[in-house]
């Protein structure tokens, strides 16, 4: 599909880039926080605020990860058991919260991890799903949730083409193909030279679906490498056709969390937004014509035919009597074979632009 609608919003090829504030567990199990997070990403400019929707005890194994603590997970003080149940966002404040992002004119996402988030949330009347990239080979999963005939958005991070392969078929089988693909780097923060921004391309042309980006690069001050603190690779993003562009969003990247340190804080995020509808605006129409902005310019830079010496009235032109000069008065280069062997109409003086209406 070249478009999908989630509530108001039409995402796809012609239309504004969809920009999704991800909070992850930067709501510091206040719901206070949540609704502020919210009305913040609201001001900045995003188009959608959301949120992860799952329970500890569903989604890790404690016995699992009882003596592996790797990757970005190494960095966390407590047991990843205890850091999934500490970011999780209590299933009884969302519709509170969905109530206020409608109240305030934002659109509500959630990532579901199990059945009974993804029920929960339909209920709720959630106009899309966003589907994590852990759960891209979760195929009974991805159908359960493309069965609710909404929208969803599939994080293809950490995965291979014959995966998405899989998880895109396994969602079209049940009739649904209102699927959005991003491309994402599952490393928190991840590296800029990881971030593999073609790849998004190659899935638009694998698939002809709708894609963009979910971008976890920040800047030194996150512990990340990107010189222009996470900018990077969403404005590349966007200049290389992403419909859809996702950011983890705080308000103070010095909180404790293990979703504080890589993501955005106001003044990043707002310059990114900022950027973002920039880029929209300088991708332009694809057309190679004249811009507004040139209609004077093209004058100033190029020549014009000028008189080199006085050119009498009934004198021919010749190569010795004229010169090209800035600005582009009078015939221009490619009209030469007008001018050359023809007659003066009048005096002309030594300097003066040389027009049609001079010879004959």
């Amino acid at each position: 599909m070249d478009n999908i609608k989630i509530n108001s919003k039409i995402i796809g090829s012609g239309q504004p880039v969809y920009i999704i504030s991800e909070i992850g567990s930067n709501f510091d199990h206040d719901f206070a926080r949540a609704k502020s997070l919210a009305k913040l990403s609201k001001d900045l400019g995003a188009d959608a605020f959301k949120i992860q929707n799952f329970l500890a005890p569903k989604i890790v194994s404690a016995k699992g990860f009882d003596k592996m603590q790797v990757a970005f997970q190494a960095k966390w003080k407590s047991s990843v058991t205890e850091v999934y149940r500490q970011a999780e966002f209590p299933r009884e404040w969302l519709k509170d919260l969905m109530a206020y992002c409608q109240s305030i004119g934002i659109d509500f996402l959630s990532s579901p991890y199990d059945t009974e988030a993804v029920d929960l949330l339909l209920d709720l009347g959630a106009a899309a799903y966003k589907i994590g990239s852990g759960e891209i080979d979760n195929l009974e999963f991805l159908q359960y949730v493309a069965k609710t005939g909404k929208p969803i958005i599939l994080g293809c991070g950490a995965a291979t083409m014959p995966e998405i392969k899989s998880a895109v078929a396994a969602i079209k089988n049940t009739g649904n193909d209102q699927l959005i693909l991003l491309q994402c780097v599952t490393n928190y923060p991840s590296p800029v030279n990881d971030a593999n921004i073609r790849a998004m391309a190659a899935l638009k042309n694998e698939f002809d679906l709708v894609v963009g980006y979910s971008d976890h690069t920040i800047g030194q001050e996150g512990g990340g490498d990107d010189p222009l603190s996470g900018l990077t690779v969403p404005l590349g993003a966007v200049a290389l056709g992403a419909a859809v562009i996702e950011k983890h969003f705080t308000d103070d990247r010095k909180r404790q969390g293990p979703d504080h340190p890589f993501a955005m804080d106001p003044e990043s995020f707002g310059r990114m937004v900022k950027g973002v509808r920039a880029m929209e605006k300088a991708l332009g129409s694809g057309k190679k014509e004249l811009a507004p902005s040139e209609k004077e310019t093209v004058i100033i830079q190029r020549r014009g035919l000028y008189a080199k010496t006085e050119i009498e009235a009934g004198d021919k032109i010749t190569k010795e009597k004229i010169e090209w000069l800035r600005p582009a008065a009078g015939l221009k280069p490619a009209q030469l074979n007008e001018a050359l062997g023809k007659t003066a109409k009048r005096n002309i003086l030594a300097g003066e632009a040389i027009r049609a209406e001079d010879i004959y």
